[in-house]
């Protein structure tokens, strides 16, 4: 009997040590893997600009009180002097202003030559041009719509300017690749070189060459001179009867003549005549 006792107890003793080693030696669970992370939606890369800022460009943006100043901004970026000048002599900076505040959904793009642009121009030129021509040429170099410096490869050719007053007439063409931006006039092949200003309406590049419109060389259109009224053609029946009385009048006038000198001769013998008989 204790025998048995004393089996039991050790079995008691010994199940608790296996259950703990059986515990021990079993492999431990694998960790979970972490969550992989959604990765977040990325923002499209902002468009490369096609015109490069110049360095003494003016912060972009419109002045402190809200406006912009096209001849101040112009006046700032410096070299902009004859055209600042013309703007002025030609009132075009009052059609601009005009156009800049009446429209601020579509904005302007303005094309601006440098002194250095102008001074190669033949001496005079501007001055041997019209009133309405030196007007055409000033607005020749302003777009009627806002151009982002990204954006030129947007135009579709041909871009119409504010000398526009054709759909066919004082027009451009722009050809925007890599970091470059050509302007043709169809006279002048010209490059856009910087940014002078820009913000969301109003935007100033500087162009290397003053744009002379293809217009300027057009032959003018001269106006078909008014026909000469011919005389009536004379009826040919009437026409013979006037020569013919015409041919009369001056064979009597003959005959006349004729008869006269003969009459004045026969006098003057009878008369001879006479004194010799006395």
């Amino acid at each position: 009997m204790k025998i048995k006792q004393t089996l039991l107890f050790s079995i008691l003793l010994i199940a608790p040590i296996f259950s703990i080693t059986a515990l021990a030696q079993s492999p431990a669970a694998a960790p979970k893997s972490p969550a992989k992370p959604v990765p977040a939606a990325q923002a499209p890369a902002p468009a490369k600009p096609l015109v490069p800022a110049l360095p003494q460009s003016p912060s972009s943006g419109a002045d402190s009180s809200g406006s912009q100043d096209i001849v101040k901004i112009l006046r700032k970026a410096k070299s902009f002097n004859t055209l600042i000048r013309l703007l002025k002599t030609t009132q075009i900076i009052n059609q601009v202003n005009a156009q800049l505040v009446t429209s601020k959904n579509g904005g302007l793009t303005i094309l601006a030559p440098d002194d250095g642009a102008f001074s190669e121009l033949k001496a005079g030129y501007f001055n041997s041009l019209g009133d309405r021509q030196q007007k055409a040429l000033i607005q020749y170099h302003v777009l009627p719509v806002y151009v982002s410096s990204s954006n030129f490869d947007a135009l579709s050719n041909p871009v119409l300017t504010l000398a526009s007053d054709s759909p066919t007439g004082y027009q451009l063409n722009v050809t925007a690749y890599g970091n470059s931006v050509n302007i043709s006039t169809g006279e002048v092949n010209a490059t856009l070189t910087g940014i002078v200003y820009t913000d969301k309406t109003l935007a100033i590049y500087h162009v290397d060459k003053v744009l002379i419109p293809l217009d300027f060389s057009k032959p003018k259109t001269i106006a078909p001179s008014p026909a000469v009224a011919k005389a009536p053609k004379a009826d040919k029946d009437n026409s013979s009867a006037e020569d013919d009385d015409q041919a009369q009048a001056a064979k009597d006038s003959s005959d006349a003549i004729i008869h006269g000198t003969t009459l004045v001769s026969f006098g003057v013998a009878l008369l001879a005549a006479a004194a010799t008989m006395s």
